[in-house]
């Protein structure tokens, strides 16, 4: 079953969920993806305090000279009360005083040799004073199921004093590659053979995104040869090949993953480059089969592998984001088909390669970002806006919008 692009991504965000959980140490959390929502065990701050190294007053003593009573340091209990005419020097991160109405940063006070001060005429009530909990209220939901943990996060659950998380597993994804012409990087080759750049690309941008990935040896194009290649693989949460999808003599990929019992969701897409893309789940493991032209099976993988990623890490934010940006130049193409345009993006403009063939790699190192046009459009001109896909970003969105250029 051929699908446009839109019925594909809309099979994948119905078909694929997040995976089992764990419990890690915070340290460790980093770049997956919070399984629960998280409360607030108390206030922050804790307690009112100062944000300003400064005095604390009250605000009838605006303008007036004022006796300094006490020196209060962040670690300091709390002075228990001052009275108008008198002033409590505190350093920033100090507790206020009972009673205190603002606070007056030192450089805004003149000071006089007998140790008295003179306040400014504008002091306004509440100045400077960080409240209890006007950062996290006590028993309010402070980090929600479906985040992915950053440093800030992990900032935000140490000052709860939380020391482990739950999380989603991240995902497992085994990769692998068929052709009897197709020889690894570190390899010998003859001049009839290729080597392989599509596996290295998959087991790197799966990383990228967040994956445990494992690589299988180059299968062979013999159905019992790609059998065997699956058997090894199908313990992974997802499985990558590229190759063998077309309808060429040797291309059994398909074949044989139905052969072990693949349900199939889709078997290609109305896009270009790229159509023979193949989607479905062996057991428990989903499954995509990628064309074996590298910028082709790049672009897939951009369009399609990477919200399904998305939504076995459980992050809510698995659909495309994009930036909306300008024509750097005309660009022109043949209507009838979705068609992908890889471009190079200055932080102005998308300018579109000018040579991207579905079987080069210059191109997928060039790329900032993709476009992805109608099968109506055959021009985009000058100046004309469009929504870019960026590569070399991960940027997602939890809102589900158009990306489509008309």
């Amino acid at each position: 079953m051929t699908v446009t692009i839109s019925e594909a991504l809309d099979i994948i965000y119905s078909k694929v969920t997040p995976k089992s959980r764990h419990i890690v140490p915070i340290e460790e959390a980093l770049g997956a993806i919070v399984s629960k929502d998280y409360i607030a065990n108390f206030d922050l701050p804790r307690f009112d305090n100062s944000a300003m190294d400064g005095y604390a007053v009250k605000v009838a003593d605006a303008g007036k000279r004022v006796s300094v009573k006490e020196v209060t340091y962040a670690g300091d209990e709390a002075e228990e009360l001052f009275f108008e005419g008198e002033v409590v020097k505190i350093m920033t991160g100090a507790p206020t005083p009972k009673g205190c109405e603002a606070i007056v940063p030192i450089e805004n006070v003149e000071v006089h040799s007998d140790g008295t001060v003179t306040l400014p005429n504008n002091i306004k009530k509440d100045m400077m004073i960080r409240h209890r909990g006007e950062d996290i209220k006590s028993g309010k939901t402070f980090l929600s199921a479906q985040t992915e943990v950053t440093a800030y996060t992990i900032a935000l659950l140490a000052s709860q004093g939380i020391t482990h998380i739950e999380i989603y597993r991240k995902p497992k994804v085994v990769v692998f590659s068929t052709g009897d012409e197709l020889k690894a990087h570190y390899e010998r080759i003859e001049q009839h053979q290729l080597y392989n750049s599509n596996a290295p690309m998959f087991v790197s941008r799966a990383k990228e995104l967040g994956c445990d990935v494992s690589y299988i040896a180059s299968s062979g194009d013999t159905i019992e040869e790609l059998k065997e290649a699956i058997k090894n693989a199908k313990d992974a949460d997802l499985i990558l090949t590229s190759g063998g999808v077309s309808v060429g003599d040797k291309d059994f990929t398909k074949e044989a993953f139905l052969e072990l019992g693949l349900e199939s969701y889709f078997t290609g897409v109305e896009i270009k480059p790229g159509k023979p893309t193949h989607f479905g789940k062996l057991g428990s493991c989903f499954v995509v089969n990628l064309p074996g032209n590298p910028l082709a099976s790049m672009v897939n993988f951009e369009m399609f592998v990477k919200p399904t990623i998305a939504k076995l890490a459980g992050s809510r934010a698995f659909y495309h984001g994009f930036i909306t940006t300008k024509m750097r130049s005309e660009h022109k193409l043949r209507a009838g088909k979705s068609t992908v345009i890889l471009g190079e993006w200055n932080g102005e403009s998308f300018l579109p390669i000018k040579n991207q063939k579905p079987g080069m790699v210059l191109p997928l190192q060039q790329a900032d970002g993709l476009i992805v046009t109608t099968k109506e459009v055959d021009y985009l001109a000058k100046g004309q806006e469009v929504k870019m896909i960026p590569i070399k970003v991960n940027l997602k969105s939890e809102e589900r919008k158009e990306f489509f250029v008309e």
